[in-house]
């Protein structure tokens, strides 16, 4: 569960990814009105912050960026280079208990460094659970950043830190996805006027 939190800013270094990659969601989004944190054997510390705007929730990942995404097939892992990212959700808020997603959250977020995955526009994310009770998602749809959050640029040879919005998608629709690419579901949603942020939205038509 997310707790509450009085939060009191400090310094802490331009070398320091997770600072910058902070300040410029709340530059964003504002003020973080809850924080939690989840460790996985093997993986460093990842926070998910909880922002309110109006009758929008954002849940933000923090930590995710700390390390450079390596290619799987890579021989040798980069420490410096590398894509850089966080995820980023919103959802209606008062429809369905959303901050139980807190932990799904963290499993994606974890995921390059736990299976070595690199995370990029396009993708699909399984949790292999039900995102929050009673939602009619397990899996989400990697969208491309910029809208949102402005990417964070860091000092060469080091990649900038882009904030890539989640989409949460019914099983019918990644298997459709699956088929037809992200593209052509995304503008099947767009043509359809699809609430990408109702929390128990039913799938697209699919026909």
């Amino acid at each position: 569960m997310f707790r509450q939190f009085p939060y009191a800013f400090y310094a802490r270094g331009m070398g320091d990814v997770l600072a910058l990659v902070e300040a410029r969601l709340r530059t964003a989004l504002g003020e973080p009105d809850a924080r939690a944190a989840m460790t996985f054997l093997g993986t460093d510390r990842i926070e998910v912050l909880r922002f309110v705007d109006g009758d929008v929730v954002r849940y933000a990942t923090l930590g995710m960026s700390a390390q450079p995404m390596t290619d799987p097939t890579a021989a040798l892992a980069d420490p410096v280079r590398g894509p850089r990212a966080e995820l980023v959700l919103s959802v209606r808020t008062g429809r369905a208990d959303t901050d139980k997603v807190l932990r799904a959250l963290a499993v994606l977020a974890a995921s390059p460094q736990v299976e070595g995955v690199v995370v990029a526009p396009g993708a699909s994310l399984d949790v292999g659970e039900q995102l929050w009770p009673a939602a009619p998602f397990s899996s989400v749809l990697v969208a491309e950043p910029g809208g949102l959050v402005e990417d964070v640029e860091l000092d060469e040879p080091m990649e900038p830190v882009r904030f890539l919005p989640v989409l949460p998608m019914t099983a019918n629709e990644a298997a459709w996805k699956r088929v037809h690419g992200a593209g052509a579901l995304q503008e099947r949603w767009l043509a359809r006027g699809t609430d990408l942020r109702d929390p128990l939205r039913a799938s697209v038509p699919l026909d």
